[in-house]
């Protein structure tokens, strides 16, 4: 795939975009023959994205210096902006280079390539705010309201704030309605003038177009469940099931059946084989012997809890449809099939609708008590007990929520988070050091290894732990621990309020939708919410006061 036909792909489909990418990427170079890790797949799409987006926006910046109009059209709105520009003329600071345009910001390429699809999609009316500085105060604003008015906008939200810019009186934000190809040379007239310190297109369609895009509803992780890399035993000599031809042929059954799983749709019921059952059996009675001692109190708990329900039991692996019932009934989560280990975005935009995306084929018999990629067995012994737990399952949904518009950089810092803690976290208990990871719990060599006195055990902070390299060929040299779940939500929610996203997002149960949280009607329609619950709380509070009768 071109570099310039993928412009259009990671604005409208970045997990296409990223797909077709990727797949190139690992039949060219093979796949490496280690633990899998979201955190090196996290850091493997960083890389890609960067190296992309710097070949999409040259080569666009390239055509869109050839042929600086986008159509005959254009050319006939730029006549009648002809009043604005002159007004303009006697004040402009900028250079040439400046206002040419191979300067076309990020944000302006993906709206040129838009409107590049088609005549229709040129004419086609988004919304967008622009921000502009003010160097002269507010006598500047009728002059942007005008040039709005000949590009044949609709300003549909203004508002103004004194700046903390060196030598700017005010911002002004502006939401217009207005075709994209007008839109274009809407921004290109207003930075021709020195009274404006800068211009800035931020949105379309209200949402940042330099933020990634993120599902808004839990319908839309259909498009959310693409493989870092297209991962079969056959890709790995050193995979245990490598050599065997029914094995492979089985994971490719699954994966399918995965593949075809759409919102709404039951999970679908895999009927596990003799063998595959042995190797739960096996996995299950090891870590039942070691739980007791070695995992957290929520953990075991769980545990007994889903033996009380027969949903755990030593004969049989439990399909995700009834083990999703479970979940459901105790905190909102959820499981939806995945065919593998999933890319690092969008595996945690699943968990910001309490949705846990998971395999359904199993290791191989050989390697019963280790894999090199995540199995059932590691997701329904690890993860599922402590998904259970209202205080983990919150704290996993943090996460998620977080990486909904963050940047690939920050996409790798919560990936490491979620790598130290989810994976192989530890906290406090009755001055005891317990294992809360699913890494550890459905893993007992390194079970062993966390708790013993050969590793680095540190407090958990979100900020060190985000950066901190990861062993993924042998066992963690270096260990987290958390005094409790609570606390490390605390930390993980002040360490997520400094990243560099724009705007906050929070989920809706009742509509299983991502709200974000970008405008004052927003903010009042969860203001009055939360009003609600309160006086629910004063409620409850005052009549526990109440004596008995």
């Amino acid at each position: 795939m071109k570099a310039l036909d993928l412009a259009i792909e990671l604005r409208n489909s970045p997990q296409k975009a990223m797909q077709c990418l990727l797949e190139e990427f690992c039949y060219a170079n093979g796949y490496p023959s280690r633990r899998r890790s979201l955190v090196d797949d996290a850091r493997f799409e960083t890389i890609v994205v960067k190296q992309t987006k710097q070949t999409v926006l040259d080569e666009a910046r390239t055509k869109a210096n050839e042929d600086p109009n986008l159509d005959d059209a254009v050319q006939e709105q730029q006549l009648q902006a002809d009043e604005v520009s002159y007004q303009l003329e006697d004040e402009q600071a900028t250079s040439q280079d400046e206002i040419d345009d191979a300067g076309l910001t990020e944000e302006e390429v993906v709206l040129q390539n838009a409107a590049s699809e088609s005549p229709e999609a040129e004419k086609e009316v988004v919304r967008a705010a622009i921000v502009v500085h003010l160097r002269d105060g507010m006598g500047s604003l009728g002059r942007i309201l005008k040039a709005v008015e000949t590009y044949h906008g609709t300003v549909v939200h203004l508002e103004s704030r004194q700046s903390r810019s060196e030598g700017v009186v005010f911002d002004v934000l502006i939401k217009v309605d207005m075709a994209r190809a007008n839109l274009l040379q809407l921004i290109r007239s207003l930075r021709q003038t020195a009274s404006f310190g800068s211009v800035s297109l931020l949105s379309e369609n209200n949402v940042s177009v330099k933020a990634p895009w993120f599902p808004s509803h839990a319908s839309e992780l259909d498009n959310c469940n693409h493989l870092m890399t297209k991962y079969e035993p056959d890709l790995d000599m050193n995979h245990p099931g490598f050599a065997d031809q029914v094995y492979r042929a089985r994971r490719k059954e699954i994966a399918e059946i995965a593949f075809a799983y759409k919102y709404g749709d039951p999970i679908p019921h895999i009927n596990y084989t003799e063998t595959e059952n042995k190797t739960w059996s096996a996995v299950f009675t090891r870590v039942k012997e070691l739980m007791t001692k070695h995992a957290c109190s929520e953990y075991v708990a769980v545990f007994k809890k889903l033996e009380d329900e027969k949903i755990f039991v030593k004969e049989r692996l439990p399909q995700l449809q009834e083990m999703s019932d479970f979940l459901r009934k105790n905190t909102g989560f959820t499981l939806r099939p995945a065919a593998g280990l999933l890319t690092a975005r969008d595996f945690l935009a699943s968990l910001a609708f309490r949705i846990f995306q998971s395999t359904q084929y199993v290791r191989h018999i050989n390697s019963p008590y280790h894999t090199p990629e995540p199995d059932c067995i590691h997701e329904l012994l690890g993860h599922m007990p402590l998904l259970a737990d209202p205080s983990f399952a919150q704290f996993s949904q943090e996460i998620g929520l977080a990486s909904l518009g963050a940047s690939d950089e920050e996409i790798e810092k919560l990936s490491t988070v979620y790598w130290f803690t989810v994976e192989f976290g530890l906290c406090k208990e009755n001055d005891e050091v317990k294992a809360y990871g699913a890494g550890l719990l459905s893993a007992y060599g390194e079970l062993l290894h966390a708790i013993s006195d050969k590793p680095e055990h540190r407090a958990f902070d979100p900020a060190s732990t985000a950066v901190q390299p990861y062993q993924d060929q042998e066992y963690q040299p270096i260990y987290y621990v958390a005094e409790s779940f609570e606390d490390a939500k605390e930390k993980f929610r002040r360490w997520v309020s400094t990243m560099s996203r724009p705007f906050e997002v929070r989920f809706n149960p009742h509509t299983e939708r991502v709200e974000v949280l970008d405008s004052v009607d927003k903010l009042d329609t969860l203001v009055s919410q939360l009003n609600t619950e309160l006086l629910h709380l004063t409620n409850a509070i005052a009549k526990l006061r109440q004596p008995f009768c």
